[in-house]
């Protein structure tokens, strides 16, 4: 007697949806404009200098892509300089962001995922994946799990074979 096992794929059945926030990586590159580059002695910015430079400058490089302005050095650089340099990637750059390339990617995160329209995860059971290729703001997890709770029925975190329950709407 020959019995016959069917697979069933349970997690398909599931009805859950699983989302990638890797999905919502900046898909344009980000550089970096470190104003150290333009500090005298690594100390102090010199006005007539500074204001040279961004007249010759090459801004065209920077076109289409993310630009984070900082200043590596610990120095005290005033605030019209980065201003300056905002007027001159404003023509340019995709988006201009102050800080950190980690500062930066954060802030394209989160303005992706307040792009998205959530009212399609109305009464949903939502899995946000936690694996990617490479690691992902905590805010980024944040800001989607917040935009989700208002609408989802259930949020769980990491592989929908193995998931952790982070809220579930009472009945």
């Amino acid at each position: 007697m020959k019995i016959e096992e069917k697979i069933v794929n349970k997690v398909a059945k599931s009805g859950l949806i699983t989302i990638d926030l890797q999905n919502f990586a900046p898909k344009k590159e980000i550089v970096i404009y470190d104003i150290k580059e333009n500090l005298f002695h690594g100390l102090i910015l010199k006005e007539k200098d500074f204001r040279s430079f961004v007249k010759e400058h090459d801004w065209a490089q920077y076109r289409d892509k993310h630009i984070g302005i900082t200043c590596s050095a610990d120095a005290i650089v005033p605030t019209w300089a980065y201003m300056l340099l905002t007027t001159k990637f404003a023509d340019y750059a995709a988006s201009i962001h102050f800080g950190t390339r980690e500062e930066v990617e954060e802030n394209l995160y989160l303005e992706a995922i307040r792009q998205i329209d959530f009212s399609q995860y109305q009464d949903k059971r939502m899995v946000i994946k936690g694996c990617s290729d490479k690691p992902l703001p905590e805010a980024a997890f944040v800001s989607f799990t917040k935009k989700l709770h208002g609408v989802a029925k259930s949020i769980m975190y990491g592989e929908p074979c193995s998931t952790v329950p982070v809220y579930k709407r009472r009945s």
